[in-house]
Parts: C-alpha cells; sequence; structure tokens
C-alpha cells in the first residue's frame, strides 16, 4: 500500500473536496484524483462512484476510509507524542470544557497547577458539552470535561466532581424563608431554565411530574450569570449548581435552598481519548484534578 495514495484519499473523502485535500497537502488538484484513481487500480476494485464535488464512496471505498481515519489518528497521537520530546521547556496542554466546570472549576485547579508548573501553557476553552465529546473523540484537545457520563469506546470517562443542585431565590422572595424545600413548594412558582434538553431542564420536569408539580417557566438561559442576575432581580427561582452561585450566596445577593424531599447533584466528569499520548504536564494535571 501507498500510504500517501491513501493520504490522498483520505483527505479529499474527509474534506468533501478534491481541492480541500490538494490545498492541505500542497499539491494540485489533478495530482490528488491520480493518486486516487492509482489506488484504485493498486486493489483493483472501486473506491468511489465518481470524483469531484460530490463524491460518493462505494461499499469498499467506505470501508477503507474507516480504516485510514484510524491510521491517520494514530499518526496525530504519533505527532503529539515527538513533541513532548522536542524541547523540555515547550509544553502546551489544551483543555475544552462545558461552561460550568470551564467557568466555576478549572481556573483555581489551573492556577494550582500554574504554581507547580509554570513553563506549561494551558489553554482553555469553554464549549457545549457536546463539542467537548466530539474534540476529545477527534483529538482535538488533550483532555475534556463535562456534566454527563459519556459512553463511548475511544474515551476513558472519569467521575471527579459531585454538586449539590439547589434552588437560588431572591432575598424577597416569598420562599425566602423557609430552611428546606420540598418538591411542592414550587408549586405555581416562575422557574428560569436552562436552554431546552439541558441537563438541568431535564432534572426539573423529571422531578415535578414525579411529584404532580406545576409551576410556569416562560424565560430561559443557556448562561449561568444570566440566570443568577434574573433571580437576584426577582425575576423567579432557579435551580443551579451550589458551585456556580457560591459568591453571590456568601455576599448575601442570593438565598440557596436544597431540596430536602429528593436530593439532586450534578457530577461532573474528566474525558480523554484512550489512545492520547499521556505526557507528564498531562498526567501531572489529570492528578492534580483528582486529588
Amino acid at each position: 500500500m501507498n500510504l500517501n495514495q491513501l493520504k490522498l484519499f483520505y483527505l479529499a473523502v474527509k474534506h468533501k473536496s478534491l481541492s480541500h485535500a490538494a490545498e492541505e497537502l500542497n499539491i494540485t488538484q489533478p495530482a490528488v484524483t491520480k493518486g486516487i484513481q492509482r489506488l484504485q487500480e493498486y486493489y483493483e476494485v472501486p473506491l468511489v462512484h465518481k470524483l469531484g464535488k460530490n463524491m460518493e464512496l462505494t461499499l469498499a471505498g467506505d470501508n477503507l476510509f474507516q480504516i485510514a481515519k484510524k491510521i491517520f489518528d494514530l499518526e496525530n497521537i504519533a505527532d503529539d507524542c515527538m513533541t513532548d520530546f522536542q524541547s523540555e521547556n515547550l509544553k502546551h496542554l489544551k483543555i475544552n470544557a462545558s461552561e460550568s466546570f470551564g467557568a466555576y472549576y478549572l481556573p483555581e485547579f489551573i492556577n494550582r497547577f500554574n504554581v507547580k508548573s509554570p513553563k506549561v501553557r494551558v489553554t482553555l476553552e469553554v464549549l457545549s458539552n457536546q463539542l467537548v465529546v466530539e474534540n476529545t473523540i477527534n483529538l482535538k484537545n488533550d483532555i475534556g470535561f463535562v456534566s454527563f457520563p459519556v459512553k463511548d469506546r475511544k474515551l476513558n470517562t472519569i467521575e471527579i466532581v459531585k454538586d449539590e443542585i439547589v434552588i437560588i431565590l431572591g432575598t424577597s422572595h416569598s420562599l425566602a424563608q423557609k430552611k428546606q424545600l420540598k418538591a411542592t413548594d414550587l408549586e405555581g412558582h416562575m422557574i428560569i431554565m436552562h436552554e431546552q434538553g439541558s441537563y438541568f431542564q431535564k432534572m426539573i420536569h423529571d422531578l415535578l411530574k414525579a411529584n404532580n408539580v406545576s409551576v410556569t417557566m416562560p424565560i430561559t438561559f443557556s448562561n449561568n450569570e444570566a440566570i443568577k442576575r434574573a433571580v437576584e432581580g426577582g425575576t423567579g427561582i432557579a435551580p443551579i449548581s451550589k458551585k456556580v452561585a457560591a459568591k453571590e450566596i456568601e455576599s448575601g445577593k442570593l438565598i440557596a435552598l436544597s431540596l430536602s424531599s429528593t436530593a439532586l447533584y450534578r457530577t461532573f466528569y474528566m474525558i480523554h481519548h484512550m489512545e492520547k499520548h499521556i505526557s507528564e504536564p498531562l498526567k501531572q494535571f489529570m492528578n492534580l484534578i483528582q486529588q
């Protein structure tokens, strides 16, 4: 097998474009076409129904593409591994995290890590849970943090933090004098929710349904800060991770009440690719998270 020809085929299919494959490899588009044709001649089996903008794979082509993807994913892993050895001082950790963990947990961990390893550059990108998972599967980061357990054979998933879910209220709210809340105490109140499909929305819907409670939910936000500001302003009440509202609770701007009948918790997970090279700095960071 000619790996150069295989890479031409892989990139053309991956980008769904002969020109993009040619651009990435700094060669001409006809050279890409010729390489794919030679690959087909080598195997004596058609790999594509047609070349061009709308490339269509044959069954053989689809199978070869899946194998090629594994080969070139390993090539990326090899490159990452060798980069670690190029220079002891040239270190870089690329981290992806969901909003809550990235904004309210990781800064503290990164600061502690920086004290121990000041020469290691750390890049944190806060993304949706789904993008964190996708990037980790596609080896676009060193490590990811999400708020739900991921079941994928390519990933190692480790439970790291469990945080209580509380109901936050403004200081003048009618429920503010209570010590704890029962699910039935939420009857008739306005609840400010996270966006449709979020962990919190599902959790609250399940809780209300189980206890036959009716509430109004006219407002949804995708951002924790916006939810806290709305509750502070007296708009309604909201479920949120206790850590996320810790500053406002401590300062007295918000009141946080636990649900006594059904204590709720949110668990965060650390994920990394099973074949990801664990460099020494990455190992140190992972150990710090798990302490």
